[in-house]
């Protein structure tokens, strides 16, 4: 195998992972991680990096950046996650995730949180 075909191949293997590239994540994760402790979203999620109850009302977000949707329905992307931060009714009304009243800062922070933290 030619070292070009091989660098394509690996290219093609990376992207099946569903990860998006460390670099695509804007936003601080530090204050991301002080933010999702500020809005309480521990007393609901399982959250690597977080301190709280074991708690099950809402899905764990450990490894979320490995998951192909957000919220059921969404691709997995960071526009999407701070979408649904912002604004979960919006996507689906019949959730049981409260809006919170998250600024766009704060959500882009958490996102890049959620992406980047590992479990």
């Amino acid at each position: 195998m030619s070292a070009r075909l091989l660098v394509c191949v690996l290219a093609l293997l990376a992207g099946c992972q569903g990860k998006p590239p460390s670099n695509s994540v804007q936003g601080d994760p530090e204050r991301g991680r002080l933010a999702l402790a500020q809005h309480a979203c521990r007393s609901c999620h399982m959250i690597p990096g977080l301190t709280g109850p074991e708690t099950y009302v809402g899905r764990s977000l450990a490894n979320l950046a490995e998951r192909r949707f957000v919220a059921g329905s969404l691709p997995n992307n960071q526009a999407s996650l701070v979408r649904w931060i912002r604004d979960p009714q919006s996507i689906d009304p019949h959730t049981a995730m409260p809006a919170m009243g998250v600024s766009e800062r704060d959500a882009l922070d958490m996102s890049a949180w959620l992406l980047t933290a590992k479990e």
